[in-house]
């Protein structure tokens, strides 16, 4: 009697810069698809964003100093840098979550079968969480507009501006990515993508300026990656409240922000894609 052994085999990785784009983009694409076949996830992450533009503009804009006024409409001016990086920021949840709902459901077993470039699952779905925020902002651009927010630096600059915050949203949806391949459940990871983003929003310069926070309080809101990039925003758009700080991120905040995204993907991205391969493995 003959005994057959059949060992399973992972199919070799498609290898090549242009092969790992080009199975990034399949996936972002699979994404995409099952976005808009789920059309009230779409609205909700509509719906935030402009609830706290509401709220800060006519419940705190009038009780809030910028550049020695109350005037509420130079408040809204300059709550809209912080709103559109924080809507940017917050997508990192969802990214988590969504890869952590990939992994619950077995989904990389599938993908780990065929012979596609093993960072390219997450780099796709980073990249459709990029192009869903995308519209997000645009949306929330278009209230802004409604409330009285306005720029005065010219267009270039301004995309410019919302280029920085796609960046630093792309870059946090990788710590996202990283946070849902560490747990066991999207509910966890939705969980564990909103604990640390609520210090990171409110100790910096978003709706506040760093100058009014306690001494020791005011280095840690300088140097905050998310802080660069709403300062960086703020004198892109030529809206009020430029710091008069020191600090080299507040002083030269452009830079500052691709700094800091540039040196997030890095980190991240590896963290994670080792991770996936952990998992996948």
């Amino acid at each position: 009697m003959t005994t057959i052994t059949s060992t399973r085999q992972m199919p070799p990785a498609r290898g090549g810069v242009a092969g790992s784009v080009r199975d990034s983009l399949v996936v972002a694409r699979r994404n995409l698809i099952r976005m808009t076949r789920i059309p009230e996830v779409i609205l909700f992450g509509l719906f935030q964003p402009i609830m706290f533009v509401v709220l800060f503009s006519y419940v705190f804009g009038g009780s809030l100093t910028v550049g020695g006024t109350t005037d509420p409409s130079v408040y809204r001016n300059f709550l809209m840098a912080g709103i559109f990086a924080q809507t940017v920021t917050f997508a990192t949840a969802g990214a988590g979550a969504g890869i952590a709902d990939d992994m619950h459901k077995g989904l990389v077993d599938r993908f780990r079968s065929l012979p596609m470039a093993r960072g390219a699952v997450l780099t796709g779905r980073t990249l459709a969480d990029l192009v869903q925020t995308a519209l997000t902002v645009v949306v929330l651009a278009i209230v802004a507009v409604l409330v009285g927010w306005r720029i005065h630096e010219g267009v270039g600059k301004m995309f410019a501006a919302f280029g920085l915050l796609l960046l630093l949203g792309y870059a946090f949806s990788w710590i996202g990515a990283l946070i849902g391949l560490s747990v066991r459940t999207p509910e966890a990871a939705t969980s564990g993508g909103l604990i640390w983003l609520f210090p990171v929003t409110f100790i910096s310069n978003a709706f506040v300026d760093s100058s009014r926070m306690p001494g020791w309080l005011q280095p840690i809101a300088e140097w905050n990656p998310f802080s660069a990039t709403v300062q960086a925003s703020r004198e892109l758009f030529g809206n009020p409240g430029v710091s008069a700080s020191t600090a080299w991120p507040m002083e030269h905040p452009v830079w500052a922000s691709l700094i800091w995204s540039a040196l997030i993907i890095a980190v991240f991205r590896t963290l994670a894609v080792r991770k996936y391969r952990r998992a996948a493995g």
